[in-house]
This record gives structure tokens, sequence and C-alpha cells, in this order.
């Protein structure tokens, strides 16, 4: 697994855009007292419950590796002159 260039701040925004994608959907309501590693579990399944992303197989499944997904995710809905895509 290749590690993105500014995948941090990828993430962090896909954490943004999951949340508001599940908000939206009627799908859950996140606390702010939610750790950061709760959200991403639960957007990453989110999405592949809606086929949005592929899924890992499960013994792959880890914090980082959807972390990755997720980064990948969300850099594909951003422009192809996006800074964070330099």
């Amino acid at each position: 697994m290749k590690k993105l260039k500014h995948e941090a701040e990828l993430v962090k925004a896909a954490i943004l855009a999951g949340v508001e994608y599940g908000e939206k959907r009627g799908a859950v309501e996140f606390e702010p007292t939610d750790s950061a590693s709760e959200k991403i579990l639960y957007i990453y399944r989110l999405l592949v419950h809606d086929k949005v992303i592929q899924a890992l197989p499960e013994d792959q499944v880890s914090q980082q590796s959807m972390r990755h997904k997720l980064a990948i995710w969300y850099s594909k809905t951003l422009p192809k002159d996006h800074p964070l895509l330099k």
C-alpha cells in the first residue's frame, strides 16, 4: 500500500465528507465525543455497504488500511488541480 502525498490531510477531509454523507443519508448521527477511529470505521463500513468503495478482505481491515481507503475515496472527488493532489 503506497502512501499518498498529503494523506493525513486527505483523511481529515474524508472524515468530514463521510460524516456529512452519513448524516445526509440519515444513517447515523455522530456525537462530538466520537473518536476519529470510530468515525473512520463507521464511514468505511457505510461506504462499503453502499457500494461506493470496494471492501478490503476481512483479514486486511485495519485502522491504517481504512484510513488509506478513505483518503483514496476522497481524493477521487477532488478536481484534478486541487492542491492536495499535487
